[in-house]
């Protein structure tokens, strides 16, 4: 059910929207929707706020990176992939995924790889490899570099990457 609302209200109310966290152009866009607003009154909304600086698109994509890596230990895919869906520019993306620190990037696979090995139960070696590597793609991480930690978690393991990038 759409909500009534006039735009001086609509511009306070989700000034103190983006106010609370850090927002996209999409994100606010999708509430304004769930309202009676018209379309020029949305755009002069979406405006106002980009002109005072409650929304910032690189702001947004900068915490959105850091956020998911550090606190949900997500993947460069699946950031990338958010990012998109709420349509940020691909070059902003790139730009704030290129600055990610590649050493705590694999450490935090590798542990998180660790930690899903200690309770994953499996039938024979291969299945939790396999398992393994599910999880870690299933966690956004390249291929490359879950068979990369897996090596080094595992250092007798047999595992060809080439059979699996193929």
């Amino acid at each position: 059910m759409k909500k009534e609302i006039t735009e001086a209200e609509a511009l306070h109310r989700y000034a103190a929207y983006c106010s609370k966290a850090e927002r996209c152009i999409y994100d606010v866009l999708t509430k304004l929707n769930q309202t009676t607003l018209g379309q020029e009154a949305k755009e002069r909304i979406i405006a106002r706020l980009l002109k005072e600086r409650f929304i910032d698109e690189e702001r947004f994509c900068r915490c959105f990176v850091n956020d998911k890596l550090i606190f949900n230990k997500w993947g460069k895919t699946k950031i990338k992939m958010e990012l998109k869906r709420r349509h940020i520019p691909s070059n902003l993306i790139e730009q704030h995924l290129s600055e990610v620190n590649a050493e705590t990037y694999i450490d935090d696979l590798s542990l998180l790889l660790k930690k899903k090995k200690e309770k994953t139960t499996a039938k024979n070696k291969y299945d939790l490899q396999n398992k393994l590597i599910r999880y870690g793609l299933s966690r956004g991480y390249e291929m490359a570099q879950v068979i990369q930690c897996l090596k080094q978690l595992d250092h007798e393991s047999n595992i060809d990457i080439e059979e699996y990038l193929e």
